[in-house]
């Protein structure tokens, strides 16, 4: 059959179908009504002789054949999306495109105001809507596409491509004048007898958290949050302590009327990245961004280096300290 018999537009809406497996879903994403999705369903479904979309339940699954489909016609529009980009141009000096991203409450706290410093010399007519990072929607595919990029911690599996963009480590917070501390540091006895501030992240666990699992520390929580931003604001003046990354530490430490201390156990690091969608790879104003977001964390990265915190060495081995 000629290509020019086709309506070429039904392939956007056959991925779009075939990835939200739900017709009012697949409309919202493409701006259009229902009945004009169903439409476009109905003629599908006789193009291929198949029903594509069937009812078990409530809800939809995919055929056989528009399990074939569905990778073909992502390969297909990603490789259209990338021809009609070769010619695009983008001059940031003079753009006034609209990018959204989404982060969570850590990074947008050490993150925002170096990218916007840079942003501002760079592309001033270029905006950015900053989203906060809403836990249980990260790793479907269709919040991804939403979004210009997600900035998130490495260990969520999304679908879209990757890029390193910051490097942290945690830290102990505790109030300034709080007697567990001794010669500036904290014992593993310590952590397993004092009351947690700590931050929620739904299902998901933090790699310190993970940390003290492996130790066998199940931490005495007592507060949490939805993040770690409020975290030294509700340690000052507590017995509490809580485990949060290095740089929002150091923020918000003569703020808060907290004080940082090392971690007795090895540093657990933290790795921020950067996620897009396939789809967008291609495009000039998308990649200049990227490109700009990984030049801010390498910086950050290395003015950072210069004044980390150095962990003490234990005056005995950190794990007797539990005996």
């Amino acid at each position: 059959m000629s290509l020019g018999a086709i309506d070429l537009n039904l392939l956007v809406a056959l991925e779009a179908l075939l990835e939200d497996r739900n017709v009012t879903h697949a409309g919202v994403r493409l701006c259009t009504s229902q009945s004009a999705m169903s439409g476009s369903l109905a003629r599908l479904r006789r193009h291929f002789n198949d029903e594509l979309l069937v009812r078990v339940g409530r809800d939809y699954e995919l055929t056989p054949l528009a399990e074939r489909l569905l990778p073909v016609v992502q390969e297909t529009l990603r490789k259209a999306e990338e021809a009609l980009s070769l010619t695009k141009q983008f001059d940031p000096a003079h753009s006034h495109q609209r990018f959204s991203v989404v982060m969570s409450d850590y990074t947008m706290s050490v993150f925002v105001k170096p990218l916007l410093q840079e942003l501002a010399r760079e592309a001033p007519g270029v905006r950015i809507d900053f989203h906060p990072l809403v836990f249980g929607q990260p790793e479907n595919e269709t919040y991804l596409r939403c979004h210009d990029m997600m900035m998130v911690a490495l260990g969520y599996s999304l679908p879209g491509i990757s890029e390193t963009v910051l490097h942290d480590r945690f830290v102990c917070i505790v109030d300034r004048d709080n007697p567990r501390v001794r010669d500036g540091r904290l014992s593993l006895r310590d952590l397993a007898e004092m009351p947690h501030a700590a931050a929620g992240f739904g299902k998901s666990i933090t790699p310190a958290d993970r940390q003290l699992e492996t130790l066998g520390i199940t931490p005495r929580v007592q507060v949490s949050a939805p993040g770690f931003s409020v975290l030294p604001m509700l340690i000052a003046g507590t017995d509490l302590v809580a485990l949060v990354p290095e740089r929002l530490a150091r923020r918000y430490e003569h703020l808060s009327g907290c004080r940082i201390v090392p971690t007795p156990f090895p540093d657990v690091p933290l790795v921020e990245a950067l996620y897009w969608h396939h789809k967008r790879h291609t495009d000039p104003g998308h990649r200049w961004l990227r490109e700009m977001v990984v030049r801010v964390g390498a910086e950050l990265d290395v003015a950072e280096s210069a004044v980390v915190t150095p962990a003490p060495a234990p005056s005995q081995p950190p794990l007797l300290s539990l005996a």
